[in-house]
């Protein structure tokens, strides 16, 4: 295990929880959930176009729903809780078949509740990738926190380490796709990357079968009041 950790870990990634610790919670993860802004992107704004994503980190979410669904012989509920109304965030949502997409949430942990109790969850099966203030009501609660970075938020940084907050800080921001970073992370440490890159580069009879199952997923999009 720890030469995957010094793939991260020299690329300027902090691990907060140890890794064995950290794997052991993984396998227990049933649901994947991304805050948008300063995960998917840098976190810049075009007014009411919003922000765009990556493709990078789009495949990075395909490739750890695809490792957790190996895992669990089910496909992980996956979401999205953002605080504005994202045409982007809708899209990828509805593109890759995920469960839930939360705008307008103001107040996340309002909307995490709605989360858990939707899906009958609970929060210490939940993988949270994440990157700000208004994400920590809901990063305490779950069982995994992935931090994308910010070089030019050093305090909070270190407040989310003292307060453990967080499991893992990525060595790269929204913009160098510290997204995929955290999902490579989790998939290596479920010890099914390599299984995972080639049943996909291969089109595997398995990969199909996990594409079938994510293709049934109606996605819910919903607006928060709170």
């Amino acid at each position: 295990m720890d030469d995957i950790i010094s793939l991260f870990t020299e690329r300027g990634g902090v691990l907060v929880t140890p890794p064995a610790a950290l794997r052991q919670k993984l396998v227990t993860v049933k649901a994947v959930l991304f805050d948008w802004d300063g995960v998917f992107n840098e976190g810049f704004k075009q007014g009411a176009e919003g922000s765009a994503f990556s493709e990078v980190d789009a495949m990075g979410t395909n490739m750890l729903r695809y490792a957790l669904w190996r895992q669990h012989g089910k496909l992980p509920v996956t979401a999205i809780i953002t605080g504005e109304n994202n045409p982007s965030a809708i899209y990828l949502a509805k593109r890759e078949s995920f469960h839930h997409a939360y705008l307008h949430a103001k107040n996340k942990g309002s909307a995490f509740a709605d989360f858990l109790k939707t899906y009958q969850l609970d929060p210490a099966e939940v993988a949270f990738f994440f990157d700000d203030v208004l994400d920590i009501e809901v990063a305490r609660q779950c069982g995994i926190r992935i931090m994308i970075s910010k070089k030019g938020a050093p305090m909070f940084h270190n407040l989310v380490r003292r307060s453990g907050w967080a499991d893992y800080l990525t060595g790269s921001d929204g913009a160098g796709h510290g997204l995929r970073e955290g999902c490579e992370l989790c998939i290596g440490l479920l010890h099914q990357y390599d299984d995972v890159i080639r049943n996909r580069t291969e089109w595997s009879a398995n990969y199909q079968e996990y594409l079938s199952d994510r293709k049934a997923v109606q996605s819910v999009i919903s607006e928060s009041r709170v």
